[in-house]
């Protein structure tokens, strides 16, 4: 027993020994690594000494501290940074739906800015701005070099007051200038129509508006086509919508899901992820859904396609999405300002990540640039002859005039809904597959 004893006295001792022999370099490599950054703070401050008493010209201290703390932020990735008090304020009127600017959402790709996408109806919509774009000068100042703070800020300006941005397209061999007004934003989050007995919900932005607007704009248009038997499917347009906050972004894809993950996002510590599922209800009643997207369809809206196409819950059409699929957290500081950094990514319900790849849409939809010529048009617009124009062709005597009527209205409805080719050819092809799906599914119709 004493031998027992003795050799379990041996073996705990001999764990010490083992436990200090492994700890002890653990500890002074901590050690060595908090010097470090000490040194490294220490290093900060001379350097911000000798610019205060050396530089050429008298510097604002807080303006240099500022500039310090944001080339810090945005050293990590493109969406942290640090938000000054004003910037604070006007990110916060923006997520409650009116603001003052150009009307679109920008970010930096290789020094320049870069467009994710204009808004609706805002001066930069109806200038032309497109996704893709890059911003190169801005009223003859090169933003090259410059944060994606500094350049907003020169975009910044009275509203009423003329701006002209230098841009760099894909497809033109030249950069060209265009002329923006400033005006006030004001955002309206879901735009509603009923095409046919399609509901089109256009979601522009996801902001505290967005679920609300979605939840009455689908029930007066459900109730303008006469009721949900007569709806044959929902359009959920996305195009250039740039994201927004997160809990509009699940409470729009709970929407048209019954259960089920909707989203989930992972931080460095995985005792930080969240899961977010849905709730029983659907208020398309499972009606077909397309979601549409492109290249300036980010963020939130890229959560919402991942979520609508991994429960099959949607047919996803258009074009391969932006790929901003990290998540970022607003933390108020001190002095009225606030610091945006990149806490997590979040994941589809498959649990693919979507940064830097976009959602890829089960149907690729290209979006024409430019329209036909107009000797095609007019060749288009020919009405071809028929065996009805051919003279002394017979009646056809099998219809009744009211199922004659119906067949008119039919064509007619179908000639209408060809005509919105020309203006969005991406939401004519949405409409036309709905009308399909619904055709195989009601052949009686």
């Amino acid at each position: 027993m004493r031998k027992f004893v003795m050799a379990a006295m041996a073996g705990i001792l001999a764990g010490a020994v083992a436990t200090t022999q492994i700890a002890g370099p653990l500890v002074a490599q901590e050690g060595e690594r908090r010097t470090s950054v000490y040194e490294q703070l220490d290093l900060f401050g001379d350097i911000f000494e000798r610019i205060r008493a050396q530089y050429v010209e008298d510097v604002d201290e807080a303006e240099l501290i500022e500039a310090a703390i944001n080339g810090m932020l945005t050293s990590l990735d493109p969406h942290s940074s640090y938000l000054s008090p004003k910037d604070a304020n006007d990110m916060r009127v923006q997520t409650r739906g009116s603001f003052g600017g150009l009307g679109i959402e920008v970010t930096q790709e290789e020094g320049f800015v870069k467009v994710v996408s204009p808004i609706d109806d805002t001066p930069a919509d109806a200038a032309g701005m497109e996704a893709g774009d890059f911003i190169t000068h801005v009223d003859g100042e090169s933003v090259l070099g410059l944060t994606l703070n500094q350049a907003v800020e020169l975009m910044r300006g009275p509203v009423g007051s003329e701006i002209i941005i230098t841009v760099v397209r894909e497809g033109e061999n030249e950069p060209f200038d265009v002329s923006i007004i400033r005006d006030t934003i004001k955002l309206t989050a879901v735009r509603t129509r009923a095409e046919g007995n399609t509901v089109v919900l256009r979601v522009t932005t996801f902001n505290d508006q967005t679920y609300p607007n979605l939840e009455s704009g689908l029930a007066e248009a459900v109730e303008e086509i006469g009721g949900m038997d007569k709806v044959n499917g929902v359009v959920l347009d996305l195009r250039n919508n740039p994201g927004g906050l997160l809990t509009q972004a699940i409470k729009v894809s709970d929407a048209f899901l019954d259960a089920g993950e909707i989203v989930s996002t992972r931080g460095r510590d995985p005792q930080d992820g969240e899961r977010y599922n849905a709730n029983e209800g659907d208020l398309a009643m499972g009606k077909p859904v397309v979601v549409l997207i492109n290249g300036g369809s980010a963020s939130a809206s890229e959560i919402v396609a991942g979520a609508l196409q991994d429960h099959r819950r949607a047919i996803i059409v258009g074009t391969k999405s932006f790929g901003k699929g990290s998540v970022q957290t607003v933390m108020p500081l001190r002095g009225d300002g606030a610091m945006r950094l990149t806490t997590a990514r979040y994941y589809t319900p498959s649990g693919r990540s979507i940064q830097a790849l976009g959602v890829s849409p089960d149907i690729v939809v290209e979006q024409p640039r430019h329209r036909p010529d107009e000797e095609n048009e007019a060749e288009n617009d020919r009405p071809a002859r028929t065996e009805a124009d051919l003279r002394g062709s017979l009646d056809n005597d099998s219809l009744t005039e009211d199922e004659r009527r119906q067949i008119e209205q039919e064509r007619a409805a179908a000639e209408e809904a060809a005509k919105l080719r020309d203006d969005d050819y991406q939401l004519a092809y949405a409409i036309d597959l709905l009308r399909g799906l619904s055709a195989l599914g009601n052949p009686a119709e």
